[in-house]
Formats: structure tokens, C-alpha cells, sequence
């Protein structure tokens, strides 16, 4: 099969990009359960009243260039600590996060060693950071069931999609993601391979992800990306704004890169510029897509994680 448009070929087998349908598969209700149960309640979980509801803010739009000059590192909102805390109380596991994306974020290219032992990666200046790699160690590792070759935003809210030996029947692999796992944070970065999608469909459908996610006690940290596939930014200008209409904490790893060679890019399909991430340090100072994007993502986390727990 030929390699997924969005992703450099690591592993010789590799799905092709995902062809996004025209409408929002409809939300199931499908009850979040705790990690070691094995079958569904009889019954849905009675759930603590949410204290985070959907309000818009004052000025619900932003001027079009401004998501350019947001921060790579998000500081935790008010909505970010409400979330969390809503988290908690349904009984997500304060230890877990999870991803919902494309082959970019797969263990092999993006945070694996992080979760393998200090004896797979060297922070160097770095060593702030080994308190939230300890944290979140079980996650890091993992792949998620909302993670995937070709995956877009079509993907993670298709039944089709979903990993059947892990997945219950009708179960999107978001649904299915939050329910095995129980994270308290959700990093949602999509749209490399969304590119055939049109930003009004690619709006509903983030929109639908960022809310289901939010409703199930699970903090969003959206992620704008290196590559414009779509043309003209506009996925990264939807990310940006949806971020600030519901407070979330944003991840701006295209301002991250633009001072890379190449903006990181190794190629116009979205391919990051590869580091080998044995030496952690050393493949930063290499100016590397795929070193600078764990190494941001974890700053963000540890920002986040660290302002959602501060008393």
C-alpha cells in the first residue's frame, strides 16, 4: 500500500489517508466506565453535576492572523482547571493522557521513549521535565485507540474506524479511546491528513471532538500543525479560534518550527524532518520536526499538567 499522505514511511506497511465523508457521524451515548471493568454497566454511570459549561466568550472570534503569534507553550485557563477537575470527579485516571491523531503521533515518531525508561533519552537543559514524563510514564508508550495511519477527524468519530479487538460494537475510536483508557487530558491533533476536507466540514466535526471530549471530564490541549495542505492556514486559524471561544489550552508547534530549516517539513505532505530520539538533547540541537515536536508538546503538558494541579 502506498504510505499515508501525512507520514514519512517508518514502517513498511501504512494505511492510505482516510476519505472524509460530507457529514458528522451522530454522537452515541456511550457511557465512560472505569479502565478495569470488562463489560458496560447495565445502567450509564451517574455523574457530579459538571462544573465547566460552554460559554461564549465576550469577543467569540479572532482576527485572522492572530493564532500566528500565540505561544507554543499554553499556560492552564480557568476552563482548563474546571475541566480537570470535572475529571477527577467522574473518575479519570489523574496519571493518563491520550492522543487522538494521525502516524505523526504514533510511539515510534513522537514521546515513545519517554515511557521506555531515563536509559532511552537525555533531557541535557532539559531535566525540568522529568517530573511530568514520571507522571504520565503509562501513556507515552501506548498507542491509542484514536490514533492512527491516514487518521482524521472522519476517522476518530467513525464506528468503522474503531480497533475491534479493543472497541465495543458501535463505538467511534474516540468513545473507544476515553473509555479503555480514562485520561484527564486529550492532545487533539488533527488535520494533515483532513486536507481533501473543507474547513466548514473540518470545523463541525473538531467542534464535535472538542465537545464530546469536554463533556467526558477531558481536558482538550489542541495542536496547530507545521504543514498548510489545505491551503491558506485554514485548519490552524479553526484550532486557534475553537481554542479561544472555550477557553482551552493551545499548542502552537507551527510557531514552533518556523525558524527550522524547511519549517521542520521534510517534504509538501506534511513529512516532519526526522531525529533519531535515543539522545534526546542531541537531536534537539540538531533543529529536527520531529525532536522539536516532542520536546514542545512536553513543555506544553508540563505547563498545563502543573497549572490544572496547582493549589
Amino acid at each position: 500500500m502506498p504510505p499515508a499522505a501525512g507520514c514519512a514511511p517508518a514502517s513498511p506497511t501504512v494505511l492510505p489517508a482516510e476519505n472524509t465523508a460530507s457529514t458528522v457521524p451522530a454522537r452515541t451515548s456511550t457511557p465512560l466506565r472505569s479502565p478495569t471493568q470488562t463489560a458496560p454497566s447495565a445502567t450509564p454511570t451517574v455523574r457530579p453535576t459538571p462544573t465547566f459549561t460552554f460559554t461564549p466568550t465576550l469577543t467569540p472570534t479572532l482576527a485572522p492572523d492572530a493564532w500566528q503569534s500565540m505561544p507554543v507553550v499554553p499556560a492552564a485557563t480557568q476552563s482548563a482547571r474546571l475541566i480537570h477537575r470535572d475529571g477527577l470527579g467522574f473518575g479519570n485516571d489523574p496519571h493518563a493522557f491520550s492522543i487522538l491523531g494521525d502516524c505523526l503521533s504514533l510511539p515510534t515518531r513522537f514521546l515513545g521513549n519517554f515511557g521506555r525508561g531515563p536509559e532511552y533519552y537525555t533531557l541535557g537543559e532539559h531535566a525540568y521535565l522529568q517530573p511530568v514524563i514520571e507522571w504520565f510514564r503509562g501513556s507515552y508508550t501506548r498507542q491509542s485507540a484514536s490514533l492512527g495511519n491516514g487518521f482524521t477527524t472522519a476517522a476518530v468519530l467513525s464506528p468503522l474506524r474503531a480497533d475491534r479487538t479493543r472497541c465495543e460494537k458501535g463505538e467511534n475510536p474516540m468513545q473507544c479511546e476515553y473509555r479503555i483508557h480514562r485520561p484527564v487530558i486529550a492532545l487533539i491533533a488533527l488535520g494533515t491528513d483532513d486536507y481533501r476536507t473543507t474547513p466548514e466540514i473540518y470545523e463541525q466535526r473538531m467542534r464535535q471532538i472538542v465537545e464530546y471530549t469536554v463533556s467526558s471530564g477531558i481536558l482538550p490541549i489542541l495542536a496547530t500543525k507545521a504543514d498548510n495542505r489545505e491551503g491558506n492556514h485554514a485548519f490552524n486559524r479553526i484550532v486557534a479560534s475553537l481554542a479561544y471561544e472555550y477557553g482551552l489550552p493551545m499548542w502552537n508547534f507551527w510557531l514552533a518550527v518556523q525558524d527550522l530549516p524547511n519549517h521542520g517539513l521534510a517534504d509538501n505532505r506534511g513529512h516532519l524532518t526526522w531525529a533519531d530520539p535515543d539522545d534526546f538533547s542531541t537531536a534537539i540541537s540538531r533543529q529536527r520536526g520531529t525532536s522539536v515536536r516532542s520536546l514542545t508538546f512536553l513543555q506544553s503538558l508540563d505547563s498545563v499538567w502543573r497549572g490544572v494541579t496547582a493549589v
